[in-house]
């Protein structure tokens, strides 16, 4: 892979940290890079980009890669003004044999992947409930954004990602989706929000801030037969993972606990996941983008 980031920002610099060799050449506007802009990079010398640009961007990249045959990794979330746009862009991406692929990179927490075993292995039982929780104290950072403090907010920042995680999690079709509150407590755009939804009849909470001083991710997950509880990011602190097997009729559970130690694996792992992409020639497939972007347009509906 000969490998070119466009977006020299926090999430520019952390890819350029995990491609290694596989980096060739930086692209920025407003920062030290290589050059100001993809189209002056050498064709022939790059058959990936990463970009790590702001939403408004981010289609005219993607539009440029897929014309030049250039696989590309985008940083999420991936909104358009319509689903029209994305089912053509996964066809001439198809068609120009192209792999466009969506960063959601929490799909890489071990303690995801653990509760994402535990549910396919059915010990849970019947999943009644599942609830979210994710915060972080990055509002004052993003009130100073120029592009970040704007449109949905925490709801496509954080939101996204919680989101992705309930397709990765229950399933692609979600149902009943509905705002409950929403705050703007330090911004112009939410800073905080819960909404509800419903995945293959699993009731399913999300509550996400910018407004919370620890960074702070928690998951709990009820079903008929047990329960699983995850705490923590591993990129913050050590995370945990809790399975109580319930006891019938009633009674104390049965627990099986793991931790993992603070050091984030899901960077590295995300991006031999994109490489395993092109080397097998899958089809791209926007399906998950497209599940989002109505999702969002629908919330954006229901605030207005």
């Amino acid at each position: 892979m000969r490998a070119v980031i466009v977006g020299m920002g926090v999430q520019g610099n952390k890819r350029k940290k995990f491609l290694g060799k596989d980096f060739v050449y930086s692209v920025d506007k407003f920062k030290k890079a290589d050059f100001q802009s993809i189209s002056e990079v050498p064709l022939n010398k790059f058959d990936t980009v990463f970009a790590c640009v702001p939403d408004k961007q981010k289609l005219k990249v993607v539009n440029y890669c897929i014309d030049n045959k250039k696989h590309i990794l985008l940083e999420k979330p991936f909104i358009v003004k319509n689903n029209k746009i994305l089912f053509d862009l996964e066809k001439r991406a198809r068609k120009k044999k192209v792999v466009c692929y969506t960063a959601y990179n929490h799909r890489f927490e071990p303690i995801i992947i653990k509760l994402k075993n535990l549910i396919k292995s059915k010990k849970l039982g019947k999943i009644y409930k599942c609830r979210m929780f994710y915060g972080n104290g990055t509002s004052l950072l993003v009130r100073k954004s120029k592009w970040r403090d704007r449109g949905l907010g925490v709801l496509t920042d954080i939101g996204s990602h919680l989101l992705d995680l309930c397709l990765f999690l229950f399933g692609e079709k979600i149902r009943v989706l509905k705002i409950i509150e929403t705050n703007k407590f330090e911004n112009k755009a939410l800073d905080h929000a819960v909404i509800t939804l419903e995945i293959n009849k699993t009731k399913i909470e999300l509550e996400m801030t910018l407004c919370m001083w620890k960074n702070t991710f928690v998951c709990d997950v009820i079903g008929s037969k047990g329960s699983a509880h995850l705490n923590s990011l591993c990129k913050w602190s050590k995370s945990s993972f809790c399975y109580r097997r319930r006891k019938f009729p009633s009674g104390v559970p049965k627990e099986k606990k793991i931790s993992f130690g603070r050091g984030d694996p899901t960077w590295k792992a995300e991006y031999l996941f994109f490489k395993n992409l092109i080397k097998n020639k899958i089809k791209t497939s926007l399906k998950k983008d497209l599940i989002l972007n109505k999702s969002f347009f629908q919330l954006n509906k229901s605030i207005n």
